[in-house]
């Protein structure tokens, strides 16, 4: 079989080509299958799935292709909505309510240096419990057997590693952490998702992660 960008030979075991990076179609990049890696070229694969072998026609499964710029806008939208939800009720928990708020913006005349301070101590709060909260959320999940968020799975979208492998926790910690650079270029870390061959962010290609999607 060969790549139908580039024309170059692929193995059996492959969810890309190994040339030019483009997804097989018809072969389910998540894992590859055992029974195709050990048959022979041109032996009848036992219950092989989405592979060529030899003269072997293919048998039918479901393909996949890079995650676009608007689904991905898509599903983080859906992830944010979501997170923001989560994010007031734990400050409600942790005590981060109405009343302290009215207490400092309500007092009149000059702020005294405690207000000052209790201010700075809840937005420290606020930032710290956002952040773990996030990064909890997309690490987890993406390393999980969902490989992706709720968004993401809503949207039919998956994270893997480049070679089409569900990724670690600690590399969904570094791809989440990553996203800071991404913001930090004004925006362009992620707009590169609508120009690169592979439709990587900037916190894909530094994470070395993809967005797939099923077709």
């Amino acid at each position: 079989m060969t790549c139908s960008k580039c024309g170059a030979a692929l193995t059996n075991t492959s969810g890309f080509c190994p040339k030019c990076g483009q997804p097989i179609v018809g072969f389910s990049v998540g894992q590859a299958n055992p029974a195709v890696a050990a048959t022979p070229i041109g032996a009848a694969p036992v219950g092989a799935v989405s592979a060529y072998v030899g003269a072997q026609a293919p048998v039918a499964a479901s393909s996949v292709g890079y995650a676009g710029f608007w689904l991905r806008l898509v599903a983080w939208f859906i992830d944010a909505i979501l997170l923001g939800v989560v994010s007031n009720i734990l400050m409600l928990i942790f005590g981060l309510g109405m009343g302290d708020w009215r207490h400092l913006t309500m007092s009149g005349g000059q702020p005294r240096p405690e207000d000052i301070a209790m201010l700075m101590g809840m937005m420290f709060r606020i930032m710290f419990i956002s952040t773990v909260l996030h990064w909890l959320y997309y690490a987890f999940l993406e390393s999980s057997t969902w490989q992706g968020t709720l968004g993401k799975k809503a949207l039919g979208l998956y994270v893997t590693d480049l070679s089409g492998v569900r990724i670690s926790f600690g590399r969904a910690t570094g791809r989440f952490f990553a996203r800071i650079i991404s913001g930090l270029t004004l925006g362009i870390g992620y707009l590169m998702v609508a120009f690169t061959e592979k439709k990587q962010a900037l916190h894909d290609m530094i994470a070395g992660t993809l967005v797939l999607r099923r077709l």
